[in-house]
């Protein structure tokens, strides 16, 4: 894919995620390298539609055989029946129950996307529920498989915004619950991998943008109905979902045990005010803010994401203009705020 590829707008979802799950040539080269089905578990939540979508898509590209399978409770019956318009198999599940765990079929090629973070405060049993239970289940099934296991930023504590984030040797220190029982989740995952040999890629995520969820959608919002955007936790980076689904599929190939770690996000440090002020600009209101930037925030250092994979294809001036563009015509949304402005850890 290159710049010249890349549209000024969409005009709705469709066309999102026509584009977002294109394939770039080391995509296809990926999925050729990589042996076998791929199995998408949590498929049904914000990111596993389009990255199942985007693995079948390279596949056929690369003209392999090879499944994708997608592994959810589907709640919602549309998104089973999407996905299997695009060439996805899917598989209903409760990854909760090892029964139903163990009747799955053995495949080589492991995302695991299963998460709970928001409805924590006050439902802190079943986020420790699905956040360790889910993934013993899968490694106790899946011994012979790679498994490539999202996390999130969240399990690092805050640090000073100047240093850049804190890349993946750096401590960590999980504020909240949630984040307790992400980084349990990764413990989970180590030890399997440890025990039972099986090569792993443990990828921390913060934060995807989709036109219909995140950071820049929220400010947007807030903008255009002149809500007040909290500066406390002043700085964030994200990166293009399209993107983020790429490189959590070529993480395939950077599976080892013990498990490799990623930061997965965008190469800047940015910061809420300038970005709500661009927005704001482009949608012509004045952005109203409350409180003041701390000197530290929930950040992350790409630097390995980018040596292993480059830069990402879209800038984030870019996922500005779209987001401007979305508001504007009043594209549809997920409905959800991301809360990236929490600092207590409380969801």
């Amino acid at each position: 894919m290159n710049l010249t590829e890349i549209p000024d707008r969409f005009n709705d979802s469709e066309e999102l995620e026509e584009f977002m799950t294109r394939p770039t040539p080391a995509l296809v080269q990926a999925m050729l390298r990589v042996d076998g089905d791929v199995m998408v578990l949590g498929v049904g939540g914000k990111m596993g539609p389009t990255l199942a979508r985007l693995a079948k898509r390279a596949m056929d590209e690369a003209q392999i055989d090879n499944r994708v399978i997608g592994v959810s409770r589907f709640s919602n019956p549309d998104h089973q029946r999407q996905l299997e318009r695009f060439g996805v198999e899917t598989i209903p599940c409760d990854l909760l129950n090892p029964e139903e765990v163990g009747a799955l079929p053995q495949v080589p090629n492991i995302i695991f996307l299963v998460g709970m973070k928001f409805g924590t405060t006050g439902g802190e049993a079943q986020t420790w529920a699905i956040n360790t239970i889910t993934p013993a289940n899968v490694c106790r099934h899946f011994k012979q498989s790679r498994i490539v296991a999202l996390s999130t930023g969240n399990v690092y504590p805050l640090t000073p915004v100047d240093s850049g984030g804190p890349n993946e040797t750096d401590p960590v220190g999980p504020i909240g619950e949630y984040a307790q029982s992400a980084l349990a989740r990764e413990r989970v995952f180590e030890y399997f991998s440890v025990a039972n040999g099986i090569p792993m890629t443990v990828v921390r995520l913060n934060y995807a943008i989709d036109l219909r969820y995140g950071v820049l959608l929220d400010l947007a919002q807030k903008g255009k109905q002149q809500s007040k955007i909290d500066l406390s936790m002043g700085f964030a980076n994200v990166i293009w979902q399209g993107d983020a689904n790429e490189r959590i599929l070529r993480c395939l190939e950077h599976c080892a045990s013990p498990p490799e770690v990623l930061n997965l996000t965008g190469d800047e440090v940015l910061s809420v005010r300038n970005l709500a002020e661009k927005i704001g600009e482009r949608l012509g209101v004045a952005p109203v803010f409350v409180g003041d930037e701390a000197t530290n925030a929930l950040l992350s250092d790409a630097s390995k994401s980018r040596e292993w994979f480059g830069n990402p294809n879209v800038t984030i001036d870019r996922m500005i203009e779209w987001v401007v563009c979305w508001i504007e015509h009043g594209g549809e949304t997920f409905g959800k705020l991301t809360h990236f402005e929490v600092r207590d850890g409380k969801f």
